[in-house]
């Protein structure tokens, strides 16, 4: 708090103008559309106006249940993989999704993030890995977008360094909007829940059309990417 004050002191007195004190100037919304734009919705269609918008961010959106999911993601393993394959240290993910079995038996092994590794370690797994599979903690239907907030088993570097890219959603987690995954998040880090440095809104592969206007996908982070909501949780 100390330090954010000096700063915000230096930048009024270079610029030359009083600061700006946030409880003399409360926000005032002009609307409710944050909160009221696409509410109602079943988790049905939710999962519905998701997969429809995947297409226009690049993203593979499969769907399956608890009992095939680990066909599903030996699927995705076979293909993507190449023998290197990185999953998170995220033990009460892998419990609740009943992938501890298949986590245990995969071969060849994978690598792991690590939370008692040094981050540049952590940094040259990741970017070694040909596929990733990680958990993610909200999907925002409105613009298909995964929300994953930074821990130590699943870093902010584990979802963007690895070539291929799947991540699993719980369908009871699908969001209307960011705004709703953000009042989640809000009331997580208030009670103690969550401690994190960030969290990561990922909106399918990166793209630019800066060169000569062509489309090219994938142009930072993973080339291909893969949401798979898992629906009966």
């Amino acid at each position: 708090m100390t330090d954010r004050e000096a700063f915000l002191d230096y930048l009024a007195q270079k610029s030359g103008r009083p600061r700006h004190q946030l409880q003399n100037h409360p926000l005032e919304p002009i609307n409710d559309l944050p909160e009221s734009n696409m509410s109602g919705h079943s988790q049905d269609e939710l999962l519905e106006i998701a997969r429809r918008n995947a297409p226009a961010v690049h993203v593979d959106f499969q769907t399956c249940t608890t009992t095939n999911l680990t066909d599903t993601l030996d699927t995705f393993v076979k293909r993507n993989s190449d023998g290197r394959l990185m999953l998170p240290t995220n033990d009460d993910e892998f419990a609740a999704f009943g992938l501890e079995s298949w986590r245990d038996g995969l071969d060849p092994k994978p690598t792991y993030w690590l939370p008692d590794a040094d981050r540049d370690s952590n940094i040259a797994t990741a970017s070694h890995a040909q596929a990733a599979i990680g958990f993610a903690d909200y999907l925002c239907a409105e613009s298909c977008t995964i929300t994953a907030a930074t821990t130590p088993g699943q870093g902010r570097a584990f979802h963007f360094l690895p070539v291929h890219y799947l991540s699993i959603i719980r369908k009871s987690r699908i969001v209307p909007r960011t705004r709703q995954a953000m009042d989640h998040y809000d009331q997580d880090i208030k009670s103690g829940r969550l401690a994190t440095s960030n969290i990561n809104f990922i909106t399918g592969t990166s793209s630019t059309g800066d060169i000569e206007m062509v489309l090219v996908v994938g142009v930072h982070g993973p080339l291909e990417m893969t949401y798979l909501v898992v629906t009966d949780l």
